[in-house]
Order: structure tokens, then sequence, then C-alpha cells
């Protein structure tokens, strides 16, 4: 797995676990909240493929239009400490912020609403309802509802114009093929401030499990990029969180 160290154009980050402490699916399906973690654990620890537990986790919960709204502020109340702070200043330094997620798109829209990064830059799977707002299936050709999907989409991203270096942080093994697949991430960190995911973590080069995503700092940023941001007050408390000022 390659490794490049900061300065990046692009940074990427996984929705559930990483940006969000909660596993949006286990959620929506509380009811059976066992059944649904176990299928969510062993896909993100790569014991299954995700394309042989996406659907049947779905068919299982079958979540209402009102549901997925509610776990889009969901996602909000359950935010990683710093992560608005963390986007506000890689977007100070000019930096293309993208989320990409096998998560609900309507959930992580209001997510990335939240934290300042549009629409255009939320990849996630769609969801279709009845005229009832009844749950009618899901958008099976989308990439990010298999296993080597995020590799795909970030391959895409990162054919953009200025979009290299890339990074990628998440917690699962679908980040990880991202982050080790040629033409992938440049960087990727396994984020293990809500999950630790061992099969994860045993393979990454750059590792982060602090519970604010201030961690991330020093690994997004470069020394002279910190530096532009310890002059701009703004950004004063995400940098004390990382204990890189007093």
């Amino acid at each position: 797995m390659r490794d490049t160290p900061p300065p990046y154009r692009t940074v990427v980050f996984d929705c559930d676990s990483t940006l969000s402490a909660i596993e949006g699916i286990d959620e929506l399906g509380a009811a059976r909240r066992a059944e649904i973690e176990a299928l969510t654990n062993r896909a993100m620890s790569g014991e299954l493929r995700l394309e042989d537990v996406y659907a049947l986790r779905l068919a299982l919960v079958r979540p209402s239009k009102a549901r997925v709204e509610r776990l889009g502020q969901e996602y909000v109340e359950r935010a990683l400490p710093e992560a608005r702070a963390l986007v506000n200043a890689l977007h100070a330094l000019e930096k293309r912020v993208v989320i990409v997620s096998g998560g609900v798109a309507t959930a992580v829209r209001v997510l990335a609403a939240h934290l300042g990064v549009v629409d255009e830059r939320v990849h996630a799977v769609e969801l279709r309802f009845d005229a009832a707002g009844e749950y009618a299936g899901f958008d099976a050709r989308s990439p990010l509802a298999r296993s080597g999907g995020k590799v795909e989409v970030l391959r895409e991203l990162g054919g953009e114009r200025d979009a290299r270096p890339l990074a990628l942080v998440g917690d699962g093994i679908t980040d990880l093929e991202a982050g080790e697949a040629d033409g992938g991430a440049d960087r990727f960190i396994a984020y293990g401030g809500v999950a630790r995911r061992t099969a994860v973590f045993e393979r990454a080069r750059v590792t982060c499990a602090t519970k604010s995503l201030a961690g991330l700092v020093p690994l997004l940023f470069s020394a002279a990029e910190i530096d532009t941001l310890s002059r701009r007050p703004e950004h004063a408390a995400l940098l004390r969180a990382t204990h890189l000022t007093s």
C-alpha cells in the first residue's frame, strides 16, 4: 500500500463510524439490531462480501422514507467531535471534501449539509419509496452497494482535474480496499475512534484511534498548512484539540 504524505487536494471521508458515531443501517434496524449489527460487522471486517449482505439487511429493515429522514438527524446528533471544525479547516485551505459511503444517500446528505459538504460531493446509495413513503428497493447498480465499489468511485474522483493527491479516511474493509487499489487513495487512514476493526488496522499503514476527529489534523495537513491554520483564530479550537498548540 502506497502512502503519500500531505498536503492533499482532495480528502474523502466514509460516513458511518467515521464522521458519525453510528452505523445507519443498525439504527434503521433497531428492532432486529443484533442480527443487523452482526451482518454489518462481518461485512466491514471482510468476513462477508458487502453485496452478500446489503440487500439482505435492507430487506430485513424495510425503512420508510420518514424513518430515513430521521436517520439523517441522528447522524448529525452523533457527529464526531470536531467533525465540522475539521471540514471547515479543509475548506479554508481550499481542499475538495467528499463523502463516499455505502449508507443511505438521503440520510448521509443531511449530515453532509451540517458539515458544510455540498450534495454534489456526496456519494451514497439511493433508496426507492412508493407513493405512501414505504420502502420499495434500492439502487442495485450503485457500486457502493458491493465490494470493490469504493475503488471505482475513488478512481473516478481521483481522475478529476486537480484532484490529486487524494486522502481517504474510513473504518471498514471497503475503505481499506480503496486505499490498497491502484488508482484509489494516495493515503488511506484507518479510523478507529468508533469501531476499531482489527482486519483493517492490521493492514493499514496509517491509523488514528482518537475519539475526536481533531486527531486527523497531523495526518491530513502539512506542517506549513498547520502553521497557516494557526494564524486564523477560527481554527484555534481545532488545533488545541490536537495538542499542537497551547
